[in-house]
């Protein structure tokens, strides 16, 4: 009688390592490492809440892009997917870093630069919040994955409210006091439902966004992000 072939092999002994299947042309990925993305947002909002000035602006556009990045290099995409959005990356920045510091662009281009800051910062959301569920098993990785994809939210929210302000031509706060640091403060205490009331936007679009973002903020904390940490298990746990 031949021996009996399983899921694990021949009479229970496993299998040797299936070849790799993957299409040609993909790149194979560890596990992310996102802890250097988490530190890398931590520096950069601490770095824009205290200082202020075109040059912090451009330079602040430069750590989101190199944030989104970092997102993509945890990623599994194809090779040509990676060099499409880095190129479209590294030309986006630049034309919208001369924008940034430029006064000949004024509000608009101010504004246009805060518009696509917001949407590489969106990208970054997307591709995180994509790399994280797609792990067979929750790790540490797992968890600075979603709590960098929840600073980044509120990063992207506070570009989004910046962008309103200079394209509109209205003052986006009632008080005036429009500026990088009020709106990340705004948008972190949206973001986290806490709603001190020092600020409150001016024009119903800002506050539809407001609302929105409140919402945003409590399912990601509510379903993914305690989700994840129910779930985690430290290394010698998942031994047992």
């Amino acid at each position: 009688m031949p021996p009996r072939r399983g899921r694990g092999g021949i009479d229970g002994i496993e299998e040797t390592a299936q070849p790799d299947t993957r299409p040609a042309g993909t790149v194979a990925r560890p596990p992310g490492r996102f802890g250097v993305l988490l530190l890398l947002l931590i520096v950069t909002y601490v770095m824009s809440a205290l200082s202020k000035g075109t040059l912090v602006d451009a330079l602040q556009l430069l750590l989101f892009t190199a944030a989104a990045l970092l997102a993509l290099r945890n990623s599994s995409v194809s090779r040509t997917m990676v060099r499409l959005i880095i190129g479209l990356a590294i030309v986006g920045t630049a034309v919208m870093l001369g924008l940034t510091v430029s006064s000949a662009a004024g509000e608009t281009g101010s504004g246009i630069a805060n518009l696509w800051t917001g949407l590489v910062l969106l990208f970054a959301v997307v591709v995180i919040v994509h790399r994280v569920l797609s792990f067979n098993t929750v790790t540490i990785q797992s968890i600075y994955g979603v709590l960098s994809a929840y600073l980044i939210i509120g990063l992207m929210f506070a570009a989004f409210y910046a962008a309103i302000d200079h394209l509109t031509g209205h003052a986006f706060f009632v008080s005036g006091q429009d500026n990088t640091q009020n709106y990340q403060y705004f948008s972190f205490t949206t973001l986290t439902t806490l709603g001190y009331g020092d600020f409150t936007a001016a024009q119903n679009g800002g506050r539809a966004i407001a609302v929105l973002e409140a919402l945003t903020g409590q399912i990601f904390l509510a379903t993914l992000v305690s989700r994840l940490v129910a779930a985690y298990r430290s290394p010698g746990e998942r031994q047992r």
